[in-house]
């Protein structure tokens, strides 16, 4: 089992003065058990943050307040991507390269729990990625990622790291956190 802790920061054209840090625990265990605990701390009066309901797929979460996390076999051009709101909505898809062969993963939801405060929210997703690859995987490297919309709309992007000169979540410069 391989677990990391990771700060994510915002794109310098997203600021949010509002949230005063997001981080995340990563952990992988030999079966494939991808889990990821995210932690942000601000005050959510403040914040568009959905109300739980049922734990469903849904698209385009990430037009709303959500954690994100984008996996790939090291030296593979295609990845995987995985949405978690804190409606406990979620979604996953493949891609053969990116932003290229989108298709959504015929996969089971993952085992979501959320956890809220005043001036906290802590999302847990686990899924697992025994079978997603055909030919298995030794090293998966990852881009951890968040949306965070505030009250009046406007959207901050977070990330491990920002290669581009936009907020792009799918650039492989992006794919920061390695696990082994």
């Amino acid at each position: 089992m391989t677990t990391t802790r990771a700060s994510l920061v915002p794109h310098t054209t997203s600021p949010a003065p509002l949230v005063a840090g997001l981080g995340v625990q990563v952990t992988l265990t030999a079966s494939g058990r991808l889990t990821l605990h995210y932690v942000l701390r601000a005050p959510l009066a403040g914040l568009a943050i959905p109300p739980p309901g049922p734990v469903r797929f849904r698209d385009e979460l990430w037009r709303r307040t959500c954690f994100e996390a984008f996996v790939r076999a090291d030296g593979d051009p295609g990845y995987r991507e995985f949405n978690f709101a804190p409606s406990r909505e979620w979604a996953a898809y493949a891609f053969t390269a990116q932003r290229e062969g989108m298709r959504r993963l015929d996969q089971s939801a993952p085992a979501l729990e959320l956890r809220r405060g005043d001036e906290r929210l802590e999302l847990t997703a686990a899924v697992e990625l025994a079978g997603l690859y055909d030919s298995g995987w030794r090293t998966l490297k990852l881009g951890v990622a968040a949306v965070i919309e505030d009250a009046a709309g406007a959207r901050s992007y977070w990330a491990l790291r920002h290669p581009a000169e936009r907020p792009d979540f799918h650039h492989p410069g992006g794919f920061a956190l390695t696990l082994s």
